[in-house]
């Protein structure tokens, strides 16, 4: 088991969660189409936090075209570039799984206002500045086999 455990500390990434459940974030993920990458953007609000160690998962719900759509990535991924905080969410609950019964308003996370949410938010965009570099370079290579 102690080998397992040293894989996994490995693979983690540093700072790699800087978001709660509730939270409306945007997820960077980098997809791969033939030879080409590119960024892809998903935002949404966390649903659920599952897992621990290197198998950690959150769920991201959104609405598209008046669908409710969930995506599961996984936190210590390498295609994700970075999750960016929008704005922090204000719930009771470790799984707000009842959000997909909710239609229009009633579906709305609450705001998290003061000092705590402010320097979340902060710590948040230092964390996204650190992957600001990898994203600008697969936007260049994309652009560059984009002209050839």
């Amino acid at each position: 088991m102690d080998l397992i455990k040293t894989i996994e500390e490995q693979q983690k990434k540093e700072n790699a969660e800087c978001f709660r459940v509730g939270d409306t974030v945007k997820v960077h993920f980098e997809i791969i189409e033939g030879k080409t990458k590119r960024i892809q953007l998903y935002e949404g609000v966390v649903l659920c936090i599952k897992g621990e160690g290197a198998r950690r998962t959150f769920t991201v719900r959104k609405e598209s075209y008046g669908v409710g759509v969930e995506r599961v990535f996984p936190v210590n991924s390498p295609r994700i570039i970075k999750v960016e905080l929008i704005r922090p969410g204000k719930v009771r609950r470790s799984k707000i799984y009842y959000v997909r019964d909710k239609i229009g308003k009633a579906a709305k996370i609450k705001e998290l206002i003061g000092p705590k949410a402010n320097a979340r938010v902060a710590f948040a965009r230092e964390v996204a500045k650190a992957a600001d570099v990898r994203e600008a370079q697969i936007n260049a290579e994309h652009k560059a086999a984009a002209k050839k």
